[in-house]
């Protein structure tokens, strides 16, 4: 599906984008979705998808990386998980006192995280990781939360979205309750602990990201939080079952007071996860002495068919050894997009970075610096040759073939990057403005 942009139209998806920008702020529900981050005239909206493949409102077919923001790791339309979803949909969705399904699928999460030794459904990563926050803060008496500056993102309460450039709305004086530390820099770390001695409550990072954790490097921060009397908090929304069924914690065998899991846990089905230590757990609880915690009380946090779909979700990873799986594809894809960008000679520009199962790219212009002209060419050729590819985060359903064909649709677009290094300015391939950062203060 390879053709200049006259001959690519997608006259429905720009009405219905216009249509959302009437009627929804940022024309998206989620800023990571909007047009802004594709290029102009290019941002396709979905009519719907089955397995790696998605389909707009126009009928172009894709192959999609990086589904649901790396959520529908099994694939859209799972049939084992909406098997599962229909069959609780015929049962009711949501009572007045808790439904056995509850009980079941914290047993098998707890079955499959066998670090964790309690656990709370919510319904998205933000409402786990601010109630992380909130009980460490109960549980240890102090203000300040320290978080990982290496992690784009957290949670879109004030603790976190003040620290951002879209902090607007946000007092100074939350904010100020928020200090940083740096990922794989103990030192540092504790400097920060002891600048603030006695007055941080946690210290919250994603275990691992776009590098793996240096040998010692999270036992070490294990062992400084235990020194400082504060509670380690594993941010696991993306390294949950990517990185293992049990997530980085069972992986490098580092055990956190608190986790959070969510995105791959329901396979696009709206579920999260809180878990950790039955004593910390147990303070928004009804079973201890001390003041109450209020956790994660929310009206659908434990709907049915989510709590059934995590279920299915958790049972096809241990089962059909899902993980393995998406290590084997992303290795295959970014043997190949190195490859082809190397021989259209932009390897040094185009650079695949990230564990397997969890690719990402960086675009680079003649100076090495990262460009946001060079991603808005690399992704209008990528969409022009029928790959919708934000990251390059595999699902399972991928076949060999799908990432064989991405990587052919890459060669061509490290074509034209080459001709653009070449000419010194990539603006006559970008048809329109460039694609934007998601994290700006301006719109």
């Amino acid at each position: 599906m390879v053709a200049p942009a006259e001959e690519f139209p997608l006259p429905r998806s720009r009405a219905a984008n216009e249509r959302l920008h009437a009627l929804v702020p940022g024309g998206a529900h989620t800023y990571a979705k909007g047009d802004d981050q594709y290029p102009a005239d290019l941002a396709p909206v979905i009519s719907h998808g089955r397995g790696a493949h998605v389909w707009d409102v126009d009928g172009n077919r894709y192959v999609e990386y990086g589904s649901g923001l790396r959520s529908v790791s099994l694939g859209h339309a799972h049939p084992r998980v909406i098997e599962a979803v229909r069959r609780e949909l015929d049962r009711g969705s949501n009572f007045v006192r808790p439904s056995i399904v509850e009980v079941e699928a914290a047993e098998r999460f707890l079955a499959t995280v066998a670090t964790a030794e309690m656990v709370k459904f919510a319904k998205n990563g933000s409402d786990a990781t601010t109630a992380a926050v909130r009980l460490a803060r109960a549980v240890t008496g102090r203000p300040l939360v320290a978080v990982c500056d290496a992690h784009p993102f957290f949670s879109v309460d004030d603790w976190f979205i003040g620290t951002t450039p879209m902090s607007a709305g946000v007092p100074a004086a939350t904010t100020e309750l928020t200090v940083t530390f740096p990922y794989a820099d103990l030192a540092a770390t504790e400097e920060t602990l002891a600048r603030h001695q006695g007055q941080v409550a946690c210290l919250i990072l994603e275990p691992a990201s776009q590098t793996e954790p240096p040998p010692g490097y999270l036992a070490g921060l294990r062992a400084l939080a235990d020194r400082h009397g504060c509670v380690l908090v594993f941010d696991e929304m993306i390294t949950g079952f990517r990185w293992s069924e049990a997530g980085a914690q069972g992986l490098y065998g580092v055990v956190p007071d608190l986790s959070t899991f969510g995105k791959a846990l329901g396979n696009g089905f709206a579920v999260a996860a809180l878990a950790g230590r039955r004593d910390l757990m147990e303070r928004g609880g009804l079973r201890h002495p001390g003041d109450r915690v209020f956790l994660l009380s929310t009206t659908h946090g434990a709907e049915t068919h989510a709590l059934a779909a995590a279920m299915a979700v958790l049972t096809t990873y241990v089962e059909e050894g899902v993980t393995a799986r998406l290590h084997a594809l992303g290795e295959r894809l970014a043997a190949g997009v190195r490859d082809a960008a190397a021989g259209a000679g932009v390897g040094d520009h185009l650079v695949v970075r990230g564990r397997a199962s969890n690719l990402v790219f960086a675009t680079l212009d003649a100076d090495l610096r990262p460009s946001q002209e060079y991603r808005t060419l690399f992704l209008r050729q990528l969409i022009l040759g029928g790959v919708l590819a934000p990251s390059f985060v595999v699902s399972s359903a991928l076949s060999d073939a799908d990432v064989d064909r991405t990587v052919d649709v890459v060669a061509q677009a490290c074509a034209v990057y080459r001709k653009a290094l070449d000419a010194g300015d990539p603006t006559p391939w970008l048809a329109g403005r460039p694609v934007k950062p998601v994290f700006r203060r301006l719109a």
